[in-house]
């Protein structure tokens, strides 16, 4: 019998000396826990996919001169026809909706020839990307006759809108034109998933001097780079 309890004794002091070792379930530990990754914000996300001048030789991308804006932001623009008014932010570097974030850059060919500007802007959540392109369609034969737009001291007059086929896949893209001048400017807006990319052809020196004419086609050069680095 006593040899029996002192193996009970041994058997329950070795089951203690083992959970003391282990720690058990609930023994607290003071070992940190694994850093969380760094969310990227919408406005850095955009900064990652915009086209640079490595994926456009040939090209001088550069942000946009803010002082030659025809507006700081959306509300600062009045339109005759409310129904344009998406065409007017497209055609003038300015975000359609409420994104999350947006951004743009100009791609120029060269001193004299057109640019094009490329204005990205991101949304939560997706459908909302969707919706805002959707509008953009829908203003196109709505303005058809034109519109006019203004912003300060600053005026736009567009005498014409039409709709035309895009150099990418899905594109909304339309022509449209100077009330009194005799300039045509091309619009095109892609989305990709959650972003839409909106790129807007001009010639600059043409429309500081309304004498000489201009037609400035939109760069499939411009639109394919840009897009590739969106797919991505």
């Amino acid at each position: 019998m006593k040899r029996a309890a002192l193996a009970v004794v041994s058997a329950l002091a070795l089951t203690s000396a083992l959970t003391a070792c282990s720690g058990g379930e609930d023994t607290p530990t003071d070992a940190p826990s694994a850093p969380k990754a760094k969310q990227i914000t919408p406005a850095q996300r955009l900064a990652k996919v915009i086209v640079t001048k490595d994926d456009l030789p040939g090209y001088n991308v550069s942000e946009p001169e803010a002082e030659y804006a025809f507006a700081k932001s959306p509300d600062e623009v009045t339109v005759d026809k409310p129904g344009c008014a998406p065409l007017a932010l497209a055609m003038n570097q300015l975000p359609l909706g409420e994104p999350q974030a947006d951004l743009t850059r100009s791609a120029g060919a060269g001193y004299g020839k057109e640019s094009t500007y490329i204005t990205l802007a991101v949304y939560e959540p997706a459908a909302e990307a969707e919706s805002v392109l959707a509008g953009l369609a829908k203003a196109v034969p709505e303005c058809a006759d034109g519109f006019t737009a203004k912003a300060g001291e600053n005026t736009s007059a567009y005498d014409s809108v039409t709709a035309e086929k895009g150099t990418a896949t899905g594109a909304v893209a339309f022509r449209s034109t100077f009330r009194g001048v005799t300039h045509t400017l091309h619009t095109e807006a892609v989305r990709h998933g959650d972003v839409l990319a909106v790129y807007f052809s001009v010639n600059g020196f043409a429309i500081a001097d309304s004498r000489r004419p201009s037609d400035a086609k939109m760069s499939a050069n411009v639109v394919k780079a840009q897009n590739s680095e969106l797919a991505t």
